[in-house]
């Protein structure tokens, strides 16, 4: 499992055939701050000296909320150890909980939305103008039905984007039938099933599990779950579970400061950061993040590694409180 505990910044600016170059790469360690920065001064070197010579690559590494998925270690502070599972906070303000070998299978019911929210809404408001005016014969009724049909859709683009379920019932039903076949063909397998917001999370209790392996990939691919977080669990090695609300969930629209929210954050700027987390941390203390619906399989086979891990995760989402989801 790749959560390194220091991350540091390196940055080369030089002059290469008359003109300026700067490069800047992050570098991390688990062992010290020092270490961390001579692994960025490292990286930044290579990647300077590669686009020197003429390779097409950036020039600095974006500040990703996600990144973990494209093979740069994940970048979240470190807020809690327990033996091998760690605690995170993401960009946006919530805890996760990160282990190397239990594993959760998160499952949306919509898939969201990951291009521009603008043109997603703006293509069916094209169509409705177009047959609202051809069917009024007006261009004000056409420009009644654009605006109308923009706005709806990018309410709903809006949730998609954050990952917020929509009141259709089909795509719930669906992921209940791919766990239900799942189980059938595992009945071996012990599986306790939560219900989140926008989905459901389903943690293994039989077995721990390397990422990598290829009945993990199975498991993804039927049950559905999202291929960023496959990806991201491949490339880390670990599995991730949201422990805390999402703040726009709880009534936090002020995005985590400073933005974009990734850690290391600069020390100027900590006390920022810590003033809105607290804020969070006290609205969410009557929220759940899931809610433990059933186990169903085999529920005598129990490894003691799961149990741990999910001994912990019930804890910290509040999984049987009976308070609000978010």
């Amino acid at each position: 499992m790749i959560v390194p505990q220091y991350w540091a910044e390196g940055r080369i600016q030089e002059q290469v055939a008359g003109k300026q170059l700067t490069v800047r790469r992050y570098g991390w360690s688990d062992d010290s701050p020092l270490a961390a920065q001579a692994h960025a001064d490292q990286r930044t070197r290579e990647a300077f000296d590669r686009i020197a010579s003429g390779e097409k690559l950036d020039r600095r590494e974006r500040k990703l909320a996600y990144n973990g998925a494209n093979g740069v270690p994940i970048r979240e502070e470190i807020v809690e150890r327990q033996g091998d599972t760690v605690i995170t906070r993401n960009s946006y303000g919530a805890r996760c909980l990160n282990t190397p070998d239990v594993l959760f299978v998160d499952i949306d019911f919509d898939e969201p939305l990951r291009g521009s929210l603008f043109l997603f809404a703006l293509f069916p408001a094209l169509i409705a103008g177009v047959v609202g005016g051809w069917a009024g014969r007006t261009w004000l009724g056409g420009l009644i039905a654009f605006f109308i049909v923009f706005a709806v859709a990018y309410g709903i683009g809006r949730r998609k984007k954050r990952g917020e379920h929509t009141d259709n019932p089909t795509p719930e039903k669906r992921a209940a039938e791919r766990i239900g076949r799942f189980v059938h063909q595992h009945p071996d397998w012990h599986l306790r099933i939560y219900r989140t917001p926008a989905g459901f999370r389903v943690l293994a209790m039989h077995d721990v599990f390397n990422p990598g392996d290829a009945v993990v990939a199975d498991c993804f691919q039927l049950m559905g779950v999202d291929k960023i977080y496959a990806r991201m669990c491949r490339n880390q090695n670990c599995f991730r579970a949201r422990l805390s609300a999402k703040p726009w969930r709880i009534g936090i629209s002020e995005p985590m400061r400073p933005r974009p929210g990734v850690w290391p954050v600069s020390p100027d700027r900590l006390p920022q950061r810590d003033a809105w987390v607290a804020r969070y941390e006290k609205t969410a203390e009557g929220h759940a993040a899931c809610q433990y619906l059933e186990s169903v399989g085999n529920t005598e086979r129990l490894h003691p590694r799961a149990q741990a891990v999910q001994e912990l995760h019930d804890e910290r989402t509040r999984a049987t409180s009976g308070f609000p989801l978010a």
